[in-house]
């Protein structure tokens, strides 16, 4: 268990019977921010017999067509020291992943190299994005980001069209336990005019011993600067909601980050989720958003970065209370 914390990267699963899920977010877009996908291979096993199963979910952004595909418990496998998970011949890892996938009746296949991964930094005491979160291990629903960035090398085959994915974005993170929180909203983005920068916001509220607390891990990559905003390093926030969209400001010390995002309603997609381990229709997702940042130094009023995301993720789920 101790080496799971440490590397959070790594199925947290093998010794669990029900009530527990495991999934991990691959979001892929090309160079050309036309194309924009999300797989997301992992298990679920839930109270009632015969309902453990592992899945694949298909988000394809620009088509906002959605599929879960389920596979017999037995297909999913791993590798105990490293991060590699298949869903039957269907691998993925920080390195790529292959894919030979049937979604309704359109053929994905192909392998895709990762190069440039840039991790979320951590320590022993703070493992993962979850930081010292990881080590209660009660706790309803755990998080973590895999790769905040990288770089996409190859094609896949996608119905009767290859697309390239070469010099294309990847992101990578994952969510396992029981059930999703009561509420939630992620916005992510590595596509900016500008190199080298990555951005991801998940905002959660969250189950504890006593009641519950809304929990968030922000961070922005600007090249090798790494700013957070998370409730570990005790940052605050506001959430303003106007339809499909929200406005959010977090501030910590002399750091203001505020977050827009802009999304059209019809390619949202519905998409399953986890409750009590089983997985139900539970939240809306749509990969072809935009998000506005502005980072600015309160002190010395110096805007920092200000930039437009393109193909962002945007999900929310739950009753949408913070």
């Amino acid at each position: 268990m101790l080496k799971q914390i440490r590397n959070p990267d790594l199925y947290h699963g093998s010794k669990k019977k029900s009530n527990f899920f495991e999934g991990w977010y691959f979001k892929i877009c090309d160079r050309a921010d036309d194309h924009v996908f999300a797989f997301i291979p992992g298990i679920a096993k839930g109270n009632l017999t015969g309902e453990a199963h592992s899945f694949i979910q298909v988000l394809d952004g620009k088509q906002a067509l959605y599929s879960y595909l389920k596979y017999p418990q037995d297909d999913f496998s791993y590798q105990k020291n490293y991060f590699n998970i298949c869903v039957e011949n269907n691998c993925f890892s920080l390195n790529g992943l292959k894919l030979d996938l049937v979604d309704k009746d359109k053929i994905i296949k192909g392998l895709l190299k990762f190069k440039k991964i840039k991790k979320w930094p951590d320590s022993l005491i703070n493992p993962g994005s979850m930081g010292f979160y990881n080590y209660f291990w009660f706790m309803e629903c755990f998080s973590h980001v895999c790769a905040q960035d990288g770089e996409i090398e190859g094609e896949l085959q996608i119905g009767r069209k290859k697309v390239d994915f070469t010099g294309g974005k990847v992101y990578i993170e994952k969510n396992w336990g029981r059930s999703f929180p009561r509420s939630w909203i992620w916005i992510q983005s590595n596509s900016f005019a500008q190199k080298d920068i990555a951005f991801t916001c998940s905002i959660g509220r969250v189950p504890f011993i006593f009641g519950s607390f809304s929990g968030f891990l922000v961070a922005l990559n600007l090249g090798d600067k790494f700013y957070k905003f998370t409730t570990i390093n005790k940052s605050k926030m506001e959430i303003i909601r106007k339809d499909n969209d929200v406005a959010i400001l977090f501030s910590r010390k002399n750091l203001e980050l505020k977050v827009r995002t802009l999304s059209k309603k019809g390619l949202f997609m519905q998409c399953m989720g986890p409750k009590e381990g089983a997985m139900i229709p539970l939240l809306e997702e749509n990969l072809k958003g935009e998000v506005e940042l502005e980072l600015r130094d309160i002190v010395s009023s110096k805007t920092i970065f200000q930039g437009k995301g393109k193909s962002t993720g945007i999900e929310y789920g739950g009753d949408m209370m913070f």
